[in-house]
């Protein structure tokens, strides 16, 4: 046997080492029962009897006990087998005192329960063991290697058409690689307080850029890219991977994907079963004979195949098409995550388990979050922003002109969609949501501004665009007014955001440069400024990873334009 258990030399109980020292009220891990502890139970003494004997104790047996002193002795201590002590000559043993039953009870009390909770963190440690290795990882170029709770972060969600998992042989495309049928583009802000999630169609037409994918020899393989193509094909397509998708997705809006979660039909129905169901609301009852889908009019609640008929139904909702599939998708999602953070999944030890074991085993990530505390981390943090500031929109798009009369693909839509993309990639909310600029920033752009002529600045490029600082010379100058500028190439270091230094007494000149430029009020930082090559005072304008173009405003719009439609996590949008 273990040597913690009864087979040591002095056969201890692992159960009675943990007892309760009443002095304390703490339970104590006793190793050495000689050791002198206070209120400790004394060892037991056997009795003399052979060993397998049965029978009763008499008054005159070896042990005399009285009927009390056998019931106060019912609950034992510690464990030990060893020869009886002798009593001392010409003395009786006391009587044991009433309460040291239940002084006893309680030792005996704390030593289980200290003994299960021992057990309980280690089968919690194994079972999360087991978790980690449910989790499928893919090692793709351009993912960032873990991940950070202090920071902005965009997560490309892939749902694949590849028929992959017991009962799927009838969905997507027989045969097919596995394509990036829908994709949405979750982005979490900085402070919690909001999150986008940005749908792009699967048959938006972009260019397919080259991509770089690893194989299983650890070597990297360059994949020419393809103009002109659907977005779908940037996964499985001549042996692109998801890392291929989030390039796309870079190339489209303009925004970096930080990691990828890519799902198959099986997370449809193993996650929507896993919390119980997910309520969906359709305008009209839906029958649609290709995806099976049976449903009355108003609430109802799905899960497994019905979940994933649902997701799939497109024939019967709207213009029967891929955008309108996409708004019963965002519902989906929508219902789906106010179902996992309500306090009937939270308080459900069944339901937790069942969520845990479905999300690990049906989920295939980047190798930065493939581990269950990287995804842990990810959904506490998804869990601090409100389900009314979560936002669901579609890439604005136009029809394909190429397609003539029939019109199967799509196109961004050249107005529309760079200011959805905009706020995104500055972290700007969809929704309603407290101020982020405290009122003595904000009041930074208010005030007297000089003449444009009167702007002295010094323009430094810590962008990737190369001669953005000539650019936006070269357009001051020209455009605006802005005639005492000089340019003088790169900054220092590369920046994320353009900033605007100035003294205190050039207050003026940054507020019209501002105005000029779009800056927000977070650009403007007041402090000092430099000589410029004539030795006067200038401001230092430094270029970031936001600028797009000279005369292009700096600044993301503070709302999504009128015409988008959008919705929110929180409510219940009925299918048209």
């Amino acid at each position: 046997m273990d040597a913690q258990g009864r087979g040591r030399a002095d056969n201890i109980d692992p159960a009675d080492q943990w007892v309760l020292n009443p002095n304390t009220g703490d339970y104590e891990l006793r190793l050495n029962p000689s050791s002198g502890q206070s209120a400790v139970p004394g060892p037991r003494r056997p009795s003399q009897r052979p060993t397998g004997q049965r029978g009763r104790t008499g008054q005159n047996g070896q042990n005399g006990r009285t009927r009390e002193e056998q019931d106060s002795r019912e609950v034992p201590g510690q464990r030990r087998r060893r020869a009886p002590q002798p009593e001392p000559a010409g003395r009786r043993r006391s009587r044991p005192k009433k309460k040291s039953r239940a002084k006893k009870a309680l030792l005996w009390t704390g030593g289980t329960m200290a003994f299960v909770l021992v057990a309980a963190v280690g089968g919690a440690y194994l079972y999360l063991r087991h978790l980690d290795g449910n989790i499928n990882t893919t090692d793709v170029v351009g993912a960032k290697n873990g991940f950070s709770k202090d920071e902005a972060f965009n997560l490309l969600i892939i749902g694949t058409d590849k028929r992959t998992g017991k009962g799927n042989e009838g969905y997507g495309d027989k045969g097919s690689v596995g394509h990036a049928d829908t994709n949405i583009l979750l982005h979490v802000s900085k402070d919690r307080t909001n999150a986008t999630a940005l749908s792009i169609p699967r048959d938006l037409i972009v260019d397919i850029p080259a991509c770089q994918v690893r194989d299983k020899d650890g070597s990297l393989r360059t994949i020419d890219g393809t103009p002109d193509q659907r977005f779908n094909t940037s996964l499985g397509q001549d042996d692109r991977d998801p890392g291929c998708t989030m390039e796309t997705v870079k190339k489209v809006t303009g925004i970096t994907p930080d990691h990828f979660m890519m799902a198959d039909f099986n997370a449809v129905k193993t996650l929507s079963s896993a919390v119980g169901g997910v309520d969906v609301c359709v305008a009209k009852p839906v029958d649609d004979a290709e995806s099976h889908l049976k449903l009355p009019k108003g609430h109802s609640v799905v899960e497994g195949e019905q979940a994933l008929a649902f997701l799939r139904t497109r024939h019967s909702f709207g213009n029967q098409g891929d955008l309108d599939r996409i708004k019963v998708q965002q519902q989906f999602l929508g219902s789906l995550a106010r179902k996992m953070s309500s306090g009937d999944t939270l308080t459900s030890p069944t339901k937790l388990t069942s969520l845990a074991e479905a999300a690990t085993k049906a989920l295939t990530v980047d190798k930065g979050i493939g581990s269950l505390s990287h995804l842990k981390d990810i959904a506490l943090e998804l869990k601090k922003v409100p389900p009314k500031n979560i936002s669901f929109i579609t890439t604005p798009v136009i029809d394909n002109p190429a397609d003539g009369v029939v019109h199967k693909t799509v196109i961004v839509n050249p107005t529309l969609a760079p200011q959805v993309f905009s706020m995104i990639k500055n972290d700007v909310s969809l929704t309603e949501t407290k101020k982020k600029e405290k009122a003595a920033e904000a009041a930074k752009l208010k005030g007297p501004k000089s003449a444009a002529s009167d702007v002295r600045v010094d323009i430094y490029n810590g962008s990737e665009t190369v001669g953005a600082a000539q650019q936006t010379l070269t357009w001051l100058q020209n455009n605006e007014g802005v005639t005492k500028s000089t340019q003088l190439g790169n900054a220092p270091k590369k920046l994320s955001k353009t900033t605007l230094e100035y003294s205190p007494d050039q207050a003026d000149q940054a507020r019209r440069l501002a105005d000029i430029m779009g800056l927000p009020a977070s650009a403007l930082k007041p402090g000092k400024s430099e000589k410029n090559d004539q030795g006067l005072p200038a401001m230092i304008l430094t270029l970031g990873g936001d600028f797009q173009s000279a005369g292009t405003p700096i600044a993301a719009p503070s709302k999504a334009p009128d015409n988008v439609e959008k919705s929110t996590a929180d409510k219940t949008v009925c299918a048209k």
